[in-house]
């Protein structure tokens, strides 16, 4: 049974009509000189294309969890899965374009054995409310990280692909943040427990998928590189994001879930403000 109250507007669910295909993205159009000998950016681009390949393991994850609400796992099966395998598929497009010697394969291979053993169920938040919650904070955090590698390069066709992903992430948080709407309303979780859950998610990003996709982009990209040089090569990764990442765009979407007047907003923007560049650029090696 469907939680929505009919008092707000429901997102636009575009399951037979995407907002783009990746049929229509002509590589050919590839600028080199664009983006050789950029090696941060080239990490993230595997490091993300790794995530977004993964999306069938946290996809089954919280259809099991929302199970009762065919709405919400409906869309979550049917729409926003393969939207997010999509944006896997176009990354990897790119990186075997740019950079057909990179063993892809191989290097999402070792990801996926790692990340299989931590995106589990019990990873998710305790009640619905506090999980939807979970998901405004990560499709900010992506959609941001998106718009910072849009802003980074001017290589045409990764700048098509990366402001793709961008609208589909922004899209994805306004449907997460309507049924937040209404779980909360259900649940009654004030706005102490949305904090807390706000808080607990960021906190538990320094140890996410991120790193983890990282890492193995690095080891398959410099196999004989040694620990310090992995190390130094991931934190020129968070440089650049943290040089490029939209903040200023970011808190208003962390803090909407919260429902707070003005003031209380701009006390918490300064707060907030450290913890996203902390932890949306945080990864290790």
């Amino acid at each position: 049974m469907s939680l929505s109250n009919g008092n707000q507007a429901q997102p636009e669910q575009e399951r037979t009509s995407p907002r783009w295909r990746l049929a229509d993205i002509d590589f050919s159009r590839i600028d080199r000189s664009h983006i050789e000998g950029n090696e941060p950016l080239f990490l993230l681009l595997v490091a993300s294309s790794f995530i977004e390949s993964g999306a069938g393991l946290y996809t089954a994850n919280l259809v099991k969890f929302f199970d009762g609400n065919p709405e919400l796992a409906g869309w979550l099966r049917d729409c926003w899965q393969g939207e997010e395998l999509q944006h896997g598929a176009a990354l990897r497009a790119y990186v075997q374009k740019i950079c057909p010697e990179f063993p892809w394969q191989a290097a999402y291979d070792d990801f996926h054995r790692e990340y299989s053993k931590l995106c589990v169920a019990e990873e998710l938040e305790p009640t619905r409310a506090q999980e939807l919650v979970a998901r405004c904070v990560v499709e900010a955090g992506t959609s941001s990280v998106y718009l910072a590698i849009r802003t980074c390069t001017d290589e045409p066709v990764l700048c098509e692909i990366s402001e793709n992903i961008r609208r589909d992430e922004v899209h994805h948080y306004k449907y997460f943040y309507h049924y937040f709407q209404d779980y909360r309303a259900q649940q009654r979780l004030g706005r102490i427990g949305v904090l807390r859950t706000l808080v607990r998610r960021l906190l538990e990003l320094r140890n996410s998928d991120g790193e983890v996709a990282l890492r193995h982009a690095i080891a398959h990209r410099h196999p004989q590189a040694s620990p310090a040089q992995r190390q130094r090569m991931a934190q020129e990764v968070n440089t650049m994001l943290r040089r490029h990442l939209p903040v200023q765009m970011t808190l208003p979407m962390l803090l909407k879930p919260l429902n707070l007047g003005a003031r209380a907003q701009k006390a918490l923007q300064g707060p907030l403000l450290v913890g996203v560049r902390f932890f949306f650029s945080r990864a290790t090696a």
